[in-house]
């Protein structure tokens, strides 16, 4: 699924902490890994899969709804990271920002595809019959939301950020440092702009989430707004919005009937609010709903979710090749399709996202060191 940014540091220790000793706005800006947000991306991955492969039985979870997560997560991770560089230098660098995405994004999602043009020649699916050679192109360039190319049709959503991530920056942070105001009216001025077209555009309420999320970043990142959201850090509180969200989540049709939502877009959007606001009471690392999903599992396949996400499809033709039955949708299908699809995300996080990241910040502290003593001349090599 669509990949996070990287966030590096964990400043707060986890603890069952009371709700006495609710986050400080001064903590909060110098805590620089949320290990709960790893854990968050491991359920919306698990729900995505089971969704797709877990067959009736768990049609009540409407597992569909993990790409929400993914997207408010999205938002909320880019903006802070964002916000934070603007503190520190007093501007986002654009192009810092773009090497970082690409480097993040790019390099699994190109692999993962070629992995799919082959396994689809090799299963004899036939490139031309079954679609892929008249999608690729669009799949290439990510606009594979209107071209959906088969086994890979999932990736639409990387579509949807990868715009975000192009335009976001250029209005939110590309003129400039904006007022708290200035910026936070951006935010929700295109919400309800994105809200608004969801009848008549395709996929604008995909990004709506994402820009729920930014503009929980820039309420907490300023001092009043983090105190006006200030008792959602309260563990107590979190556990009752995560309560209600999984209420919501089980009875999405039920709400959606009573209200007469056709497309669930208010339902929807009350959803995405609600993981909006469990986020703040996660970023503390306090309390027992932070502590389980910062546990080492947890932490494990949301740090591998982007890869596991991605190859999922490819997974599950794997697993049904290789033993019938897991070709009918089942408990024991999703089960297996997330297993094998976890240990393939594993190989590409160890060689292909990790090294590529990592080459994405040698380059960024090349051109800041180039920056930074620019009359600095390469040494001419000795024979």
């Amino acid at each position: 699924m669509p990949g996070s940014p990287d966030y590096i540091v964990q400043v707060q220790p986890l603890s069952f902490v009371g709700d006495q000793a609710m986050m400080t706005h001064d903590e909060y800006l110098a805590t620089r890994r949320f290990p709960a947000l790893d854990g968050v991306r491991a359920v919306a991955a698990l729900l995505v899969v089971v969704f797709h492969y877990g067959g009736p039985t768990w049609t009540r979870t409407n597992g569909w709804i993990g790409v929400h997560l993914f997207f408010v997560l999205s938002g909320y991770l880019i903006t802070t990271l964002a916000l934070r560089e603007e503190a520190r230098n007093g501007r986002l660098s654009l192009t810092d920002f773009y090497i970082r995405r690409a480097f993040r994004i790019l390099p699994v999602y190109y692999v993962v595809m070629g992995v799919v043009v082959v396994f689809a020649y090799f299963r004899g699916m036939g490139l031309r019959q079954s679609g892929i050679v008249a999608t690729l192109p669009w799949n290439v360039v990510f606009l594979g939301e209107y071209h959906f190319m088969p086994l890979y049709g999932h990736s639409w959503t990387l579509g949807v950020e990868q715009k975000f991530y192009l335009v976001w920056p250029l209005l939110a942070f590309g003129l400039g440092a904006l007022s708290f105001v200035k910026r936070l009216s951006l935010s929700v001025g295109l919400v309800a702009v994105m809200l608004a077209l969801i009848p008549f555009v395709q996929y604008a309420g995909a990004y709506s989430p994402i820009l729920i999320g930014c503009t929980l970043a820039i309420v907490l990142h300023h001092g009043k707004g983090f105190a006006a959201l200030r008792v959602f850090t309260r563990p107590a509180v979190g556990l009752l919005v995560a309560a209600t969200l999984v209420t919501v989540q089980i009875m999405f049709k039920e709400i959606t009937a009573f209200l007469h939502d056709d497309g669930g877009s208010i339902t929807g959007t009350g959803y995405v609010l609600l993981v909006a606001l469990l986020v703040p009471s996660l970023v503390t690392g306090r309390g027992p709903l932070a502590w389980t999903l910062s546990l080492r599992p947890m932490r494990f396949v949301g740090e591998r979710s982007y890869s596991l996400y991605l190859v999922q499809a490819v997974a599950s033709m794997a697993v049904a090749g290789a033993i019938p039955r897991f070709a009918t949708r089942g408990t024991l299908t999703a089960v297996a399709v997330a297993i094998v699809a976890l240990l393939a995300a594993d190989l590409l996080y160890r060689w292909v996202e990790v090294p590529m990241i990592d080459a994405g910040r040698r380059i960024i502290a090349r051109r800041r060191a180039k920056k930074a003593n620019p009359a600095a001349e390469p040494a001419l090599a000795t024979v």
